[in-house]
C-alpha cells in the first residue's frame, strides 16, 4: 500500500445506495470445481432477480481473466492474487449497494476466508456448486479435463492441484442430481430471505 494515500469518505453511503436500490446489497459467492454449473447457475439467478427488480452484477472467472487479470497464471500464488483482486473489486460492488454474483473456482479456503476478511462476513454468502469430479469430466463444457488428463494443462483444479472444498458453506447445491430449475429457485430462496 503506497505510504502517500489518503482514504477519502464520500457523503453518499452504502446505506444510502442501499435504501435507493430497495434491497441489501451483498456478495453470493459461487464456488465449485470447473464445470460444476457455477457461472450457468449464477447467470440464471441473476436473471431471475433482475425479473424481480434487484440490482445485481456479475463477475465470472474466464471474464475476469480475460481482463484485469490477464496477467496471472493459475499456480498457487497467482490464483490466490486473482481471488484478492476480484474481492476488492467485489467490495466495491457492494459498496455501490449491488447484489454481486461472483463465480469462480475459488480452490483456497484461506483465500475464501480472505474475501470474507475483505467484503466483511456480513456481506459474504459462499454457495458450495457441489457436483463431483466425475460429473464435472463428463460435462467437461470447456474440453479442459481432456486436455489436463492428456497432460497439457499444468495446475488443473481437481487433477493436478487440489480442490478444498468449503466445511460449512451458507448453501450447498448438489447438481449431480438435481436440476438447474430446482438449484436456481433454491438459490434465489435463499438470496431472497438474505436481502430483507
Amino acid at each position: 500500500m503506497s505510504l502517500n494515500t489518503v482514504r477519502h469518505d464520500y457523503k453518499v453511503t452504502k446505506s444510502d445506495r442501499e435504501k435507493l436500490h430497495g434491497h441489501r446489497s451483498l456478495l453470493m459467492w459461487f464456488t465449485g470445481l470447473s464445470g460444476s454449473g457455477k457461472s450457468t447457475l449464477a447467470n440464471l439467478v441473476e436473471e431471475a432477480l433482475h425479473e424481480k427488480r434487484i440490482s445485481t452484477f456479475s463477475l465470472d472467472g474466464d471474464n475476469i481473466r480475460q481482463g484485469i487479470n490477464k496477467d496471472l497464471s493459475f499456480a498457487p500464488e497467482d490464483r490466490t492474487e486473482n481471488i484478492r483482486r476480484i474481492a476488492e473489486i467485489s467490495n466495491l460492488m457492494v459498496d455501490a449497494g449491488v447484489v454481486t454474483l461472483a463465480a469462480f473456482v475459488s480452490p483456497y479456503i484461506k483465500d475464501r476466508d480472505n474475501i470474507k476478511h475483505i467484503v466483511g462476513e456480513e456481506n459474504f454468502v459462499e454457495i458450495y456448486i457441489n457436483t463431483s469430479l466425475e460429473e464435472c469430466e463428463r460435462r467437461d463444457v470447456k474440453g479442459l479435463y481432456k486436455k489436463a488428463r492428456a497432460g497439457e494443462i499444468k495446475n488443473m483444479t481437481g487433477i493436478s492441484a487440489p480442490y478444498e472444498a468449503p466445511l460449512h458453506p451458507d448453501l450447498e447445491i448438489v447438481t449431480d442430481h438435481q436440476s438447474i430449475e430446482t438449484s436456481v429457485q433454491v438459490i434465489v430462496d435463499f438470496i431472497i430471505q438474505k436481502l430483507k
